[in-house]
């Protein structure tokens, strides 16, 4: 959470002087690891006093988090339009999936700020926050077979998500699978990385679908009493 000492959050010279940081930041990583850049690095590139940095985070990771929200909400619009239910949707070669080919996109266009983010020296608090984030997108859909059918949470608190396995899974493994894109230089289109990811998205829905795999009281491979 950021925080401001003297300005309330909504203070345009606050907001302009958190997108300032956050700028700097954003450009920073493009050059060097986050593990690389300090307060000190930050503050230079932003033309801003330490302090005024401490007035509204924390440290870099914070910083971090907050530079890439705007990101991370593009991500979860993708992630609530995936549906991998509906096996019957138009697939062709050209775009056999729209959404899920605009998450790759969008990992493909920030490709440096990503690879450095989610790399090796990257931010722990970072990764966490997105996967959090994209699995309370994932519940929140209602697209996931077992899916509650109570109103979905809002996307930006995961604490308000039960606990969902298919959800869960699907952000651990998007992330997982664009992370490893990622870091090999994304060596396949986002074209070709659906092609090859949603038949698994689709075995998910299907596995769930026949009862193998979200209620344990009904059993693996059981049907469930008319």
């Amino acid at each position: 959470m950021t925080r401001s000492s003297t300005a309330q959050p909504g203070d345009r010279r606050v907001r302009r002087t958190r997108a300032t940081l956050q700028r700097a930041l954003i450009d920073l990583v493009e050059e060097r690891d986050l593990a690389q850049i300090s307060v000190a690095d930050v503050v230079d590139r932003a033309e801003v006093s330490r302090s005024t940095f401490y007035d509204h985070y924390r440290d870099v990771h914070e910083l971090a988090e907050a530079a890439c929200t705007s990101m991370i909400d593009d991500l979860i619009g993708f992630v609530l339009a995936l549906d991998p239910a509906h096996a019957d949707r138009p697939n062709t070669p050209e775009d056999p999936d729209p959404s899920l080919t605009a998450f790759f996109a969008h990992f493909a266009q920030h490709a440096g700020l990503y690879r450095s983010l989610f790399g090796p020296s990257g931010s722990a608090r970072v990764i966490e926050h997105v996967r959090l984030r994209t699995m309370a997108a994932a519940h929140a859909s209602g697209q996931l077979p077992g899916a509650d059918a109570a109103a979905p949470p809002d996307t930006a608190d995961s604490s308000e998500v039960p606990h969902d396995v298919p959800a869960a899974f699907v952000a651990g493994a998007l992330i997982g699978v664009a992370t490893d894109w990622l870091q090999r230089g994304c060596p396949r289109t986002p074209a070709e990385m659906t092609t090859l990811t949603k038949p698994l998205l689709l075995a998910l829905a299907t596995d769930t679908d026949t009862g193998t795999g979200t209620d344990p009281d009904k059993g693996a491979g059981t049907s469930p009493t008319p």
